[in-house]
């Protein structure tokens, strides 16, 4: 019987300076004790292994926060102990999400030498100009010599970039395209910007010091994105990421199938054993619950059945891959979307059927959460 495979998230809290546009649990402090962090995160993963005994880890990725900015050092020591609590996988992905900036960028073969396999870039623009709108701290000059030393050191490489800014036209966003797609990485994270309630950019909103771009402009750069990456072989596997074949990003798809993910750090969520975990949010009360508790844990409870299928169906329908009802119905024991609600949308052209599989087309994708919302099944 082949063990179930395990995903592991890693969560750093810590940045240099809080971007306008982010939401994360992201936490500037004037310094970090790189050694008392270093053990945190071994006793929290070391919990998580306690209740996951005999699973085989397909994936870890160390997400943010800037965790580009955790010494070598740890990230080796929680490659190491990850290894030794499960069996891993023989193409195991180890992934790490780094900033540009030269400091950070000068780590990258300690990093690559600790077992980090691929490297998420947070590029975001090419532009010195979008860098500072988006309160970027790093240049454009910065996250060029980044890349390249990125594509030197890691097998793999993705990078993001952040469009529909104000004013962004076809002709802009395609210009972004062309320098992209010509770099040769084999995934892509090509996100819109979106104003997220109670960060710095919500407030610049709310006061009118700058204007959102267009929600039909923006529909439209999300089609030329959807048009130029398929012509150069990277299509779109999930609303935001594009990957040649077999470049997906495998951490990522756990989630997105479903699939069971220890999270540990500060506000790191899971999802294991039919139960959802999250930690303590702010750094210091992780610090707090973890020597209270020997863990990081602020809740944990199961998810009923109703609400992992509609999970599962919100996150398979972000794919391209689509979901399988009648599996999910097996797996949940109950029909995860109405039926009457998916003909219609059948019919509008919103959704499409192939096989056991339902998917959202192209034109479902632009308008994904209204379809989601029509099919949910109460």
């Amino acid at each position: 019987m082949t063990a179930e495979p395990l995903a592991l998230y890693v969560h750093w809290p810590f940045c240099v300076s809080k971007c306008p546009y982010c939401d994360f649990n992201s936490h500037v402090r004037s310094g970090v004790d790189q050694n008392e962090w270093r053990e945190a995160l071994l006793a929290d993963l070391a919990h998580e292994a306690r209740l996951l005994p005999g699973r085989t880890l397909t994936s870890i990725f160390f997400g943010g926060g800037t965790p580009s900015l955790m010494e070598p050092k740890t990230v080796g020591d929680i490659i190491r102990s990850a290894r030794q609590n499960w069996d891993a996988s023989d193409d195991i992905e180890i992934t790490l999400e780094a900033n540009p900036n030269s400091v950070e960028a000068d780590r990258f073969a300690d990093l690559a030498s600790a077992g980090v396999n691929r490297l998420s870039l947070g590029l975001q623009s090419f532009e010195d100009e979008k860098l500072a709108f988006l309160g970027r701290a790093h240049s454009a000059a910065e996250g060029q010599r980044a890349l390249d030393l990125a594509q030197e050191h890691f097998e793999r490489v993705s990078f993001d970039l952040i469009y529909a800014l104000p004013g962004e036209t076809q002709a802009d966003w395609s210009a972004t395209l062309d320098r992209a797609l010509s770099r040769g990485t084999s995934h892509l994270s090509l996100y819109q910007l979106t104003i997220e309630p109670g960060t710095r950019f919500a407030s610049m909103v709310a006061k009118s010091e700058f204007k959102p771009l267009d929600s039909d402009e923006a529909a439209e750069l999300y089609e030329v994105t959807a048009s130029r990456t398929q012509a150069a072989g990277i299509p779109s596997y999930e609303v935001s990421n594009y990957a040649r074949a077999g470049h997906e990003s495998r951490h990522n798809l756990t989630y997105w199938r479903y699939g069971d993910y220890a999270g540990i750090g500060p506000g790191a969520h899971g999802r294991r054993l039919g139960q959802r975990t999250a930690r303590h949010r702010k750094p210091e009360n992780f610090l707090s619950g973890l020597k209270r508790n020997g863990h990081g844990i602020v809740e944990e409870e199961p998810l009923e059945p109703s609400e992992a299928a509609d999970e599962a169906l919100v996150m398979g329908l972000r794919l391209s891959e689509g979901i399988e009802p009648e599996r999910l119905s097996l797996r949940f024991g109950r029909l995860v979307f109405d039926h009457r609600a998916v003909e219609r949308l059948i019919e509008s052209g919103h959704l499409e059927q192939h096989g056991a599989r339902l998917r959202a087309t192209p034109a479902g994708r632009l308008v994904l959460d209204r379809v989601l919302a029509e099919i949910a099944a109460t």
